[in-house]
């Protein structure tokens, strides 16, 4: 065994790391893990299907020296100075064009500095987002590789070996240059984001509409096997059937309503407004996880400010028929605003990342695969530099046949005291998307009544400045 010449290396086995090296070891690769903890190397070796080639090792340079040339070594470590020391850590042990890949969360803007300082240096680079969790790691997870070209070429086959397949097609592929994979696992998140606030945003509209959790379980149940089909609705419905181990009654109701945050979210908000593209709906999912942290406040608050009158909404049937539109609504609201950042991000920052091919990476494996996947597949064939979705004709007709249904629940939510900002948010993007004309023209007016910004005019071409008020 100590003599064996292994395909790929794992620094990091935590359960990603360890379950990436297992699925490789799966389809015919052999395969070698680091990582400081002789226990997570022992669970590698005793987890591997019998008769693959798999290896743990707690010293980094044992590990180098065991891999074939040029080295295809993959980090999975806390984002931030934990990468750059395993980097650093690892150059006296390579040589010219063996390859790197960062494997988690990093920010794009550490990949676009680590690419370049590599690239000095001889080692080739990639930052590859990873989506799907600890089972799609073992069995087939959605990949987003960018940086060097010429990198993902070498570790192409082996990707494509492990990834998710949809159609027989694997969800991996070269994304773009510079930060591009992590920019689009960011973007990828941030959508995450705004399709769990939507999901619980009807989960609420539903419950306050009487539904208990074995109906709220069949609701979501039908809809998965509809237009909504998607990993994050499927997993939806099987926790309102989920009974609590440790008392009566099921788990839902008694988890706690502070939601948690790794912050990738917040980036995809901080980064579009850096653009600046309108991303309302993450941003209001990345508030809303804020909020509910104030838990002590809004307790407080809930007995100062009563709720208001609660109009019945529509017959159970008809209600429910109605947040399925919005909900399909605020979904594709929430794609188009991801796309429309990744579109406008790869020209500002010369990314060259090729939509197509992100919608189809993401069609299986990754926590954001969905039906819709298809008809935005379909959108980017007929443009494939399509701005925004939003522009393709099918995907208009979609939104116009949910629309009246959505306007319905937004309003019989405002009515009722129950919030609903990232349906809300959608709403208003797209109606101030559709407007021709928006009354933005009465801010530039103020801009230069107060601060002589100037302003044009939509009859003679130039800026003006008026003295206001004389």
């Amino acid at each position: 065994m100590a003599n064996t010449q292994y395909d790929f290396g794992m620094i990091g086995l935590g359960v990603m790391g360890r379950n990436l090296l297992l699925n490789m070891a799966d389809h015919g690769f052999s395969v070698i893990g680091f990582d400081k903890d002789q226990s997570k190397n022992e669970a590698l070796e005793q987890s591997a299907t019998p008769g693959t080639t798999v290896k743990g090792v707690q010293d980094l340079e044992q590990m180098i020296g065991l891999l074939q040339t040029p080295r295809k070594i993959m980090m999975l470590v806390p984002a931030g100075k934990p990468v750059d020391d395993v980097i650093e850590s690892l150059l006296p042990l390579l040589d010219t064009d063996d390859v790197i890949i960062d494997g988690g969360n990093s920010h794009h803007t550490d990949t676009l500095r680590r690419v370049e300082y590599l690239q000095d240096k001889g080692i080739q680079f990639m930052g590859m987002g990873v989506s799907g969790g600890e089972q799609g790691a073992r069995f087939g997870p959605s990949m987003m590789p960018g940086g060097n070209a010429a990198a993902y070429d070498l570790v192409r086959p082996m990707l494509e070996a492990i990834a998710a397949k949809v159609d027989g097609t694997a969800c991996v592929d070269y994304l773009g240059k510079k930060g591009a994979g992590h920019y689009v696992k960011m973007v990828h998140n941030g959508i995450e984001y705004a399709i769990m606030q939507l999901i619980s945003e009807s989960y609420s509209l539903l419950k306050h509409g009487g539904l208990d959790n074995d109906q709220l379980h069949e609701v979501f149940k039908e809809w998965n096997e509809g237009k909504l089909q998607s990993f994050l609705i499927e997993i939806t419905t099987e926790i309102f059937l989920q009974n609590d181990d440790k008392g009566s009654g099921r788990l839902l109701d008694v988890i706690s309503d502070k939601a948690g945050s790794k912050g990738t979210g917040k980036w995809t908000s901080q980064d579009a407004m850096e653009l600046p593209v309108a991303v309302p709906v993450i941003d209001a999912a990345v508030a809303m996880r804020t909020i509910s942290s104030y838990k002590e406040e809004r307790t407080t608050a809930s007995t100062m400010y009563p709720d208001p009158y609660k109009s019945s909404p529509a017959s159970t049937q008809e209600w429910i028929n109605q947040v399925q539109d919005a909900l399909y609504f605020g979904t594709i609201l929430s794609y188009a605003q991801g796309l429309a950042m990744l579109a406008q991000a790869s020209i500002e920052m010369q990314m060259d990342i090729p939509l197509p091919k992100v919608v189809d990476v993401w069609r299986g494996g990754c926590i954001i695969r969905s039906s819709l996947l298809e008809v935005f597949g379909k959108a980017f064939a007929k443009s494939p530099t399509l701005s925004n979705i939003l522009l393709d004709q099918e995907l208009a007709d979609i939104v116009n046949s949910t629309v009246v249904n959505t306007r319905k629940v937004v309003s019989q939510a405002a009515l009722s005291g129950i919030s609903t900002s990232a349906l809300m948010a959608s709403l208003a993007y797209f109606d101030a998307y559709r407007s021709e004309k928006m009354p933005t023209n009465l801010v530039q007016a103020q801009r230069d009544f107060f601060g002589a910004h100037t302003y044009q005019r939509t009859d003679i071409s130039g800026s003006f400045h008026t003295e206001w008020g004389k």
